[in-house]
């Protein structure tokens, strides 16, 4: 069943070189609103994330800055999703010197490339490109805490939304040797162990795999649509989640039918060799 959120402060210092800063946005799919992390130990440092720029979040940047009388370099944008990248234009009308790197820029911002480093006193940063839950998917490892800030692909409550489940079960398998200790996600609390969590989250959706193959396996006339299949697999979830699971089983079916095992006849999905409901002998 779904869990209770865990209350989060808008400002928290998460260790000698990150402080986290709440977006300020908190909702369903959000969680505890969007996370963005300051990095570093000198005068000027780095900045993970701007969430949607609400007032709440930019009014915590700026108490930050004066408290610690640091400035904001380089903003480093995970993806493209508006809860991460709105908040930019607040950021730079407070901080114009600040440049924005993302991978895919938008006008005036600097590209990301794959294993590019940011550093600054006391942080190193290295990208890792991850897509899965947007195209343009990039996490960042400190090195200093062999850490990975894991942005959307793994959070620190319940589980991650995607675009494709194959590449992103790949970015998972990658992921989990890029690091050894705490995950930074872009939503929820921080994680002890970040390679554990990553492993979670590739064993959970290998599991939702194998129970969509054996709801197919089960005779039923004219196949299964998605959503049939919702009904089973989440059965003791609320129905208002029904809606954003299907598009998981949606992934799911599209993945096993670029592998062969099922076919669509319709709206329904069969197992491949599947005649009138029984396997093909």
């Amino acid at each position: 069943m779904v869990e209770p959120l865990a209350d989060l402060p808008k400002v928290e210092k998460m260790s000698s070189r990150v402080i986290r800063v709440l977006g300020g946005n908190p909702s369903k799919f959000t969680l505890q609103g969007t996370n963005t992390y300051i990095v570093g130990q000198g005068a000027q440092r780095l900045l993970i994330d701007t969430g949607e720029g609400k007032p709440e979040w930019i009014q915590s940047l700026k108490s930050v800055l004066e408290d610690e009388n640091i400035t904001i370099s380089k903003a480093l944008i995970s993806h493209w999703h508006h809860d991460h990248t709105q908040g930019v234009p607040e950021l730079l009308a407070h901080s114009p010197s600040t440049v924005v790197y993302k991978r895919d820029p938008q006008p005036g911002w600097e590209d990301i490339k794959d294993g590019q480093t940011f550093t600054t006193e006391g942080a190193t940063l290295r990208a890792y490109f991850c897509p899965g839950h947007t195209t343009d998917h990039m996490a960042f490892v400190l090195e200093e805490e062999n850490a990975m800030f894991t942005a959307d692909n793994v959070l620190g409550h319940g589980t991650a939304v995607f675009e494709d489940l194959a590449t992103y079960m790949k970015s998972l398998d990658g992921m989990a040797t890029q690091f050894t200790g705490r995950a930074y996600p872009g939503h929820g609390p921080v994680i002890a162990d970040g390679p554990a969590k990553v492993r979670e989250y590739i064993a959970h959706r290998k599991q939702r795999e194998k129970q969509v193959l054996d709801v197919l396996g089960e005779e039923r006339e004219g196949g299964w649509t998605a959503m049939d299949i919702v009904k089973i697999i989440y059965k003791d979830y609320p129905e208002n989640l029904w809606a954003p699971a299907e598009k998981g089983v949606l992934q799911i079916l599209r993945k096993l039918e670029s592998e062969g095992k099922v076919v669509k006849e319709g709206n329904s999905w069969k197992l491949v060799g599947m005649e009138a409901g029984r396997p093909a002998l």
